[in-house]
Formats: structure tokens, C-alpha cells, sequence
């Protein structure tokens, strides 16, 4: 217990970012169901509106009404990021942010597969897949961490 503890000590802020990206994800997504569900889009310019989806797909409409299939991918894709974890700290502080949010991401769209059958999207460029916060944190998180694993070597000092 005084690893976890000390563990969470060490972590905080990555904890906190976590915590306030999974808020506005549940925030976003619950103001889409609530008003865009029944308004319709919201136009903010030409290329950028708020439309509301139900997306019991992937990314770029594959898998379509695959939605248990998809549960167990981000069941594997969270398990191995907290199973990873010791390993992705060898990256350095860049690695672990990119952990951070793309288990961040995962857990939000999860909760929206169980809680929903589907996930709610509503960010839309026009140009791109209607997407939302979980969504662009698990981009952001998965192009960061690449960057990580290419530009730096693993040290042998662990920072978990």
C-alpha cells in the first residue's frame, strides 16, 4: 500500500490531467447527447461544426456495430499501458504523458461503450471522421509516444 501511495505521490499532476480530461470528455460527451442529439449541428464556420454521432464503430467507420469486439481491444489497449508502464518510464517524462493519455482516451470511450452500446462523437471538421476528447487523446497520446520511442534510447534508471 505505501507504493501506491507513494506511487500517486510521485504521479499527481499526471493523475490530475488525467482526471480533468476524463471530466471534459464526460462533460462534452453528455452536452452532445443532451443538446445536440436533440437540436442537431451547431455550425461554427465552414469547416468546423459539433454534430452529433453515435459511433458503435472505429476510427474511419471500421468495424461498425462491432462494438463488443472493441470493448476488448480497449480492455487490452489499458491493460497493456498499465502492464507497460515500468517499461514506457525508461522512455523518460514524454513516454509517460503519452501513456497518460491514451489511457485517458481509452477509458473515456470505454465507459461510453458500456454504459451507451456506442460512443458518442461530435467534433466535426467536415474534413475528417467525427471525432471527440477521448478520441484526440488517444491520437495525440499514440503520435507522442511514437515520437518517444524513436528519438530516445531506454535508460536503466525506472522512474515508475
Amino acid at each position: 500500500m505505501a507504493k501506491v501511495l507513494a506511487w500517486v505521490r510521485t504521479h499527481k499532476t499526471m493523475l490530475a490531467a488525467a482526471a480533468i480530461l476524463l471530466l471534459l470528455d464526460r462533460l462534452s460527451k453528455v452536452w452532445a447527447l443532451l443538446y445536440l442529439a436533440a437540436q442537431g449541428p451547431v455550425v461554427l464556420g465552414k469547416y468546423f461544426w459539433l454534430n452529433y454521432v453515435e459511433n458503435t464503430g472505429a476510427a474511419f467507420g471500421m468495424f461498425q456495430n462491432g462494438n463488443g469486439l472493441l470493448v476488448i481491444v480497449m480492455l487490452l489497449v489499458i491493460g497493456y499501458v498499465i502492464y507497460s508502464w515500468k517499461d514506457l518510464c525508461k522512455y523518460g517524462l514524454c513516454a509517460q504523458w503519452a501513456a497518460v493519455l491514451i489511457l485517458t482516451g481509452a477509458l473515456g470511450n470505454l465507459y461510453d461503450r458500456l454504459m451507451l452500446g456506442f460512443v458518442v462523437d461530435f467534433i466535426d471538421w467536415r474534413v475528417w471522421p467525427v471525432f471527440n476528447v477521448a478520441d484526440a487523446c488517444i491520437t495525440v497520446g499514440a503520435v507522442l509516444l511514437g515520437i518517444c520511442l524513436v528519438r530516445h534510447t531506454p535508460t536503466s534508471k525506472e522512474n515508475a
